[in-house]
């Protein structure tokens, strides 16, 4: 399914995926309920790439896991050649060169979004631990070579950076220091694309503006940084209605 500018909406509620037939949206709506997940089981919502990602329980509500405790350099996840395939086809083995330049990196694909240009994605996020980061981000214009953005928080840094990862190497594009991210607590983080224009808020609060070479264009996600145990949970993605 592809979100694009024509009005379209993509829900993740709890990290499960509807998305709401609109004018313009050839496909059938989709849902995917976490309720459905294993508890203790990688999430089927989500695809991990890099990282251990399982799905928990708080407070009676399931959310996702990325567990960086047992982190290690250069671990991607279980399977990563047939989830490589799964979402880029006969292109997985360009995408499967970029994974392991990236494997600091933890992040995880949403599966039934081809390719997110415009609009919002948001979800909520809790730092557990690190003593490394305690990183949590969103990933969009994810291409099949593996060159992506995100957008992140992190709990013990207190700022929000977009990075940019392109050819195997991670580079900053834009700093905002003193965005207050208490660990152990929730928070909302949220990318807003219009265009080449991009905007992150951290708990509603516009922080981040920046203005890119090139519009969006890919697969997003989740991503984490290293030794950092997050817990997330309403991943949104509304697409721009422009």
């Amino acid at each position: 399914m592809t979100v694009s500018k024509k009005g379209a909406v993509v829900i993740f509620a709890a990290l499960g995926l509807v998305a709401l037939a609109l004018p313009g949206l050839a496909a059938e709506p989709i849902r995917i309920d976490l309720s459905n997940e294993t508890v203790g089981g990688e999430p089927k919502s989500l695809v991990p790439v890099v990282g251990a990602w399982r799905i928990e329980e708080e407070g009676g509500k399931k959310v996702l896991t990325v567990d960086g405790r047992q982190w290690k350099e250069g671990q991607s996840s279980a399977g990563i050649a047939d989830k490589a395939r799964a979402l880029y086809g006969e292109r997985y083995a360009e995408f499967l060169d970029r994974v392991q330049a990236y494997a600091y990196y933890p992040y995880a694909v949403a599966p039934k979004i081809d390719n997110f240009s415009d609009g919002e994605i948001s979800v909520r996020f809790k730092g557990l631990s690190g003593r490394i980061d305690q990183g949590a981000g969103i990933v969009f214009n994810l291409k099949p070579n593996g060159d992506y953005l995100t957008v992140r928080a992190n709990c013990l840094e207190n700022n929000i950076v977009l990075w940019k990862f392109e050819n195997g190497k991670r580079s900053s594009v834009k700093w905002v220091r003193n965005t207050p991210t208490a660990t152990r607590q929730w928070h909302d983080l949220k990318v807003r694309v219009n265009g080449t224009k991009v905007e992150g808020y951290l708990d509603g609060k516009l922080y981040l503006e920046h203005t890119l070479a090139q519009p969006v264009s890919g697969r997003i996600g989740l991503w984490s940084k290293a030794d950092s145990h997050m817990y997330f949970a309403d991943y949104t993605v509304v697409a721009g209605g422009n």
